[in-house]
């Protein structure tokens, strides 16, 4: 088990402890993180499972493949340097600590 932390727009946290070998967004989804819809179930066709992660786990992380990449660019809250599809971060050992923002707005 990891500790993942979520912070909505508002600045509230969410400690979550999480399974290693699933995705970031099925962990937040299973737990009902207010801000995480995952609509398309991690098949990269929503965006709706947007988040800005904190470093140093966002330069860790193997860069997007072609797919998220242009998945970001039509999500709802603008995208930054540190986007992520959270259906595509798989959560490991290494990511003891994870911090991610929420977007104000999925949709």
């Amino acid at each position: 088990m990891i500790t993942v932390h979520f912070i909505d727009s508002a600045g509230a946290a969410k400690r979550l402890e999480c399974k290693t070998g699933q995705s970031l967004m099925q962990a937040a989804v299973k737990a009902n993180v207010a801000g995480i819809e995952g609509e398309c179930g991690g098949m990269m066709t929503c965006g709706t499972c947007h988040v800005y992660v904190h470093e140093p786990h966002a330069s860790a992380l193997p860069a997007p493949e072609a797919d998220e990449d242009s998945m970001l660019e039509y999500t709802a809250s603008p995208r930054r340097a540190n986007s992520r599809l959270s259906c595509q971060v798989q959560l490991a050992e290494a990511m003891d600590g994870l911090t991610v923002d929420l977007p104000e707005s999925q949709y």
